[in-house]
């Protein structure tokens, strides 16, 4: 009994656990997608940390390489920079020292000197220049050029100390004076400033040199050789200033000269006139005399025109006998040159030709391209004096503020005109300049660029930059 029962639940057991079995397979077959995801998803989660974990470290790694890198570019810019600015200095230093001695007016910086004497004559700046070479003798006989602050011995023996320091100081000195006369030779209107400051910079190389010996040159003697540069340079001035007057006296005796010469000329012709008018009317009158008629009425026309003549000649003499005798008598004239000059630039002069448009004319010759306008043109009994006071009044709008006998203002005809109405005087000014040839040259220059016919696909008629 008990091992039939045992049997049958052996039986009952393993059709339980063949059921059991068979329920787990469909389960499995039922819900094995299921579980497969789970198992991707959490393979997948643990690849995902994985895979942050790595790139949290690469970008950690990357981080820590590109801040390194950062730092070495802004180490290598603060180097550069500071290389690139000690390069500069040193290149505008010897810029600078290079320009000192350049004879290129381009690098020349231009500045206005400003005069430290005032002599009368070049022969007055000669005998200051004598001066100042006497007093640079007197400072080196006296041991006062060049200074050494020590005494000095050679193996104990102070005689050969004394007498290194003495060629010492006088080598030092040739070298000072060789750069100092190089400066002076070359020293012109242009560079003045810059062979000052070839000057000092010699002075201080120099006096750098003997710094280990103590040996310098003085101040004193630094303030004469700058004095002996200044005094060349004005002396040359004063002897261009010279020149420049001398030429102008002799122009202005030349132009006198030609005027008395046109004066007398007009002069005897006038004389030549009114005789042969003086002649020609008393036949005339003797011929009216017997006339009669209608002859004796073209007679009495014709002495009316010898009067008339006759008149103009005895004023021409007059005029002309006049302008001989009086010295200071002639034209002041106003004319511009509008395409040579532009607007408003007027020269205002004088002449005392009897026909004072020659000169104009010959101021209008080939050294301009284009001829003057006559604006006005007015007779004086004292030229030069009108022509003065025109020419202080508008001193300070002069074209050429440095040398002021070149005439030429940049004012406006009404400034002129107002200035002549002041000073009483008749001025006719003609406010429009004609300027014929500039004119007309403007005017075939436009109709030559409207006849151009642009080419058409032509890249270059625009440039990209200007």
């Amino acid at each position: 009994m008990t091992t039939a029962v045992l049997v049958v639940l052996l039986v009952v057991l393993v059709v339980a656990l063949f059921l059991l079995w068979r329920r787990n397979r469909e389960l499995v077959e039922m819900y094995s997608p299921i579980i497969d995801v789970r198992a991707e998803v959490r393979r997948a989660r643990e690849e995902a940390q994985r895979l942050r974990a790595s790139t949290k470290a690469e970008m950690d790694r990357l981080r820590e390489e590109t801040m390194a890198a950062l730092a070495e570019q802004k180490r290598r810019k603060e180097t550069l920079s500071q290389e690139y600015s000690a390069a500069r200095t040193l290149y505008d230093r010897l810029r600078s020292e290079i320009a000192l001695v350049e004879e290129n007016l381009e690098d020349i910086s231009v500045g206005l000197y400003k005069p430290h004497y005032d002599f009368d004559s070049s022969e007055d700046y000669r005998e200051a220049l004598e001066a100042i070479r006497d007093r640079q003798k007197a400072l080196i006989k006296s041991g006062q050029a060049g200074v050494c602050g020590k005494t000095w011995q050679i193996q104990g023996d102070a005689r050969a100390g004394e007498r290194m320091t003495r060629q010492y100081l006088k080598l030092i000195l040739r070298a000072f004076n060789g750069e100092c006369d190089a400066a002076i030779a070359k020293v012109s209107w242009n560079n003045i400033s810059k062979m000052e400051e070839r000057i000092r910079k010699t002075y201080d190389a120099i006096n750098d040199l003997g710094r280990v010996m103590e040996m310098r040159i003085t101040p004193e003697y630094l303030d004469v050789k700058l004095a002996a540069l200044r005094l060349e340079h004005e002396t040359e001035q004063k002897k261009r200033e010279e020149q420049e007057e001398q030429r102008r006296i002799k122009e202005q005796m030349r132009e006198e000269e030609r005027s008395l010469r046109e004066a007398e000329k007009a002069r005897q012709e006038a004389e030549e006139e009114e005789e042969r008018y003086e002649k020609a009317l008393e036949k005339a009158r003797a011929e009216m005399a017997k006339a009669q008629g209608e002859s004796l009425a073209q007679l009495q026309l014709k002495i009316q025109h010898l009067d008339a003549a006759l008149h103009k000649a005895h004023e021409m003499k007059e005029k002309a006998t006049s302008m001989a005798q009086l010295t200071r008598s002639g034209h002041v004239y106003v004319i511009s040159n509008v395409g040579s000059f532009g607007e408003n630039i007027f020269k205002i002069g004088m002449t005392r030709r009897l026909e004072p448009l020659d000169r104009i004319r010959e101021l209008g010759d080939a050294s301009v391209p284009f001829d003057f306008d006559v604006h006005a043109l007015v007779y004086c009994e004292d030229a030069p004096a009108l022509e003065c006071e025109f020419q202080t009044r508008f001193r300070d709008l002069a074209v050429n503020l440095v040398n002021p006998r070149k005439e030429f203002f940049t004012v406006s005809i009404d400034q002129i005109e107002a200035v002549a109405k002041e000073k009483g005087v008749n001025l006719q000014l003609t406010k429009l300049a004609e300027a014929r040839d500039y004119r007309e040259t403007l005017a075939r220059r436009a109709e030559a660029a409207a006849g151009q016919v642009p080419q058409v696909g032509n890249e270059a008629e625009f440039p990209a930059s200007v």
